[in-house]
């Protein structure tokens, strides 16, 4: 094996973190770029750009998220708060010894390939601009940084405080005011549970309808039961029992009030919580459907009815943004990029992507197997296929993904157990690959011997 490339990753959060322990595994030369001032990212509370609130939990279940290299302690809750989460990551980087490679306080501001193929970073730094030349980019900037309002915006002008869930910090912000959550994920679930405890009034609005999932379920965190089944059954079956199971446990979300689902369970992201439908049923939460329009300090919704409100906190959402790569690179958009087994960058050698995917379950596990993916490329030790069969997988993934999840982002969707499997898959495949023949062309590929 001869000198192997050099790697730039972008990002020391869960994403990042486990991009350069594989590199590092691999003896890969590695510099990471984390732009805050210390590891973890979006799980550090009060971390510039993190989205994280005193009463953060993880809702996928610790067994579930945590990565297969250091699990989580045995004796930790089923679902750790944030600053477990986030002190899992440091210590996962003291334990590894990444932090010897990452540059905190670096924002890469630019990225560039020439005609020969080598990368130039850019950042910003506290010594002044930094430039490093490498032959690879790993892109682990994570996707829930830029927050996303409703476009185009709601008819009608507002008088209330209107803030988006990113900087929501906490319940003292709600106290005793006339709140109204805008949303159905778990972020919103999270702070119209908050509200409920703190506010005067709590209204939720979710435009469409979406399955509310207990915690857990028949005595067992609820993502276990569907892993279970995911590695036996198709997911429309398993759709079918998940569906009669909550039906029979928790009941029709119309039963709390809210909209029924438009999409059948395991069509969209889950949404976890325990404590909104006691709240709704207890009345300390009042159900809306969605916004209308705005009228002062009042919002019109799409029933007829009308509240007065002092505060609005729009949970709806990131936009995917990669700002230091060129536009060139990112298709229509980041969250359309056809990428290889959702990846590698199919017209770019040498440009991956670690954890730009929205999955069924957590994100841990995957982006370490991503990670891994990378690694054993740029060692050698895994070849990619050839671009005709990159593409068509890309094609065929995306119409599935479109099957199942409409356009709600189906280029970065992914069922957590069965991506998982399919990692797996593709990295025996492609060291098959790089054990069989050199390129047809002669060529060395990037991370092969030289």
């Amino acid at each position: 094996m001869g000198v192997r490339p050099r790697v730039a990753v972008i990002g020391a959060g869960a994403a990042g973190l486990a991009a350069v322990k594989a590199l590092l595994d691999a003896d890969v030369p590695t510099v990471c770029f984390e732009a805050t001032d210390q590891v973890g990212g979006l799980w550090v509370y009060g971390a510039p750009d993190s989205p994280a609130y005193r009463t953060l939990h993880l809702n996928t279940s610790r067994g579930r998220t945590q990565f297969a290299d250091r699990p989580m302690p045995a004796d930790w809750p089923d679902y750790p708060d944030h600053r477990r989460v986030a002190g899992y990551l440091g210590d996962y980087a003291d334990r590894f010894g990444l932090r010897e490679v990452i540059r905190l306080r670096h924002t890469v501001e630019r990225v560039t390939r020439d005609s020969s193929g080598t990368w130039t970073v850019r950042a910003s730094g506290p010594g002044g601009p930094t430039e490093v030349t490498v032959e690879a980019v790993v892109v682990a900037n994570g996707h829930n940084r830029v927050p996303r309002l409703p476009s185009p915006a709601y008819p009608g002008t507002c008088t209330a405080e209107q803030l988006h869930s990113h900087d929501y910090r906490g319940p003292d912000q709600l106290a005793g005011r006339r709140v109204l959550v805008v949303g159905g994920g778990n972020s919103a679930m999270d702070i119209a549970v908050d509200a409920s405890y703190a506010a005067s009034r709590t209204l939720l609005s979710l435009r469409r309808g979406v399955w509310v999932v207990p915690k857990y379920l028949l005595g067992r965190p609820s993502d276990t039961l569907n892993g279970a089944l995911a590695r036996r059954l198709p997911w429309r079956l398993r759709q079918r029992i998940s569906q009669t199971m909550l039906a029979t446990t928790v009941g029709n979300p119309a039963r709390y009030g809210l909209p029924a689902p438009t999409h059948g369970f395991l069509q969209d992201h889950p949404t976890l919580s325990d404590g909104l439908l006691s709240r709704l049923t207890h009345g300390d939460i009042e159900a809306r459907p969605g916004v209308a329009a705005l009228d002062g300090d009042r919002v019109e919704f799409t029933d007829g009815r009308a509240d007065a409100v002092d505060l609005i906190i729009w949970c709806t959402g990131y936009r995917v943004e990669v700002p230091f790569l060129d536009p060139a690179l990112l298709s229509a958009g980041a969250d359309t990029l056809p990428l290889y087994r959702h990846v590698f960058h199919p017209e770019a050698p040498g440009l991956s992507f670690v954890g730009l995917m929205q999955s069924t379950g957590s994100a841990f596990p995957l982006v370490e197997a991503q990670a891994k993916l990378v690694a054993a490329h740029l060692a050698g030790r895994y070849a990619l296929p050839d671009p005709a069969r990159q593409q068509a997988v890309c094609r065929a993934e995306l119409r599935a993904a479109t099957a199942r999840w409409g356009q709600r982002r189906p280029a970065m969707r992914v069922d957590f157990d069965v991506y998982l499997a399919e990692l797996t898959r593709e990295l025996t495949a492609g060291t098959r690959r790089a054990r069989s023949a050199a390129p047809a062309d002669g060529s060395t590929p990037i991370g092969a011997g030289r």
